[in-house]
């Protein structure tokens, strides 16, 4: 038996972490992606105001398992 896994790219951002962006990224694709089984970061930013970090956000590659 074999399996095959697909690849989905996501954004995610949080005001607080890279590390919180990447939970909460991971835990809002749950709710609509089964099989997740892993993930990895494509891409980190920052957005600045007034010379003070104020959002964290990451681009994310998923993979899961397609149903057989």
């Amino acid at each position: 038996m074999s399996s095959v896994a697909k690849v989905i790219e996501i954004s995610a951002s949080s005001p607080k972490s890279f590390e919180d962006a990447i939970e909460s990224g991971i835990a809002k694709a749950a709710k609509t992606v089964k099989n997740i089984t892993g993930a990895w970061v494509n891409e980190e930013k920052v957005r600045v105001e007034n010379g003070q970090v104020v959002e964290w956000r990451v681009n994310l590659k998923v993979s899961f398992v397609l149903d057989e």
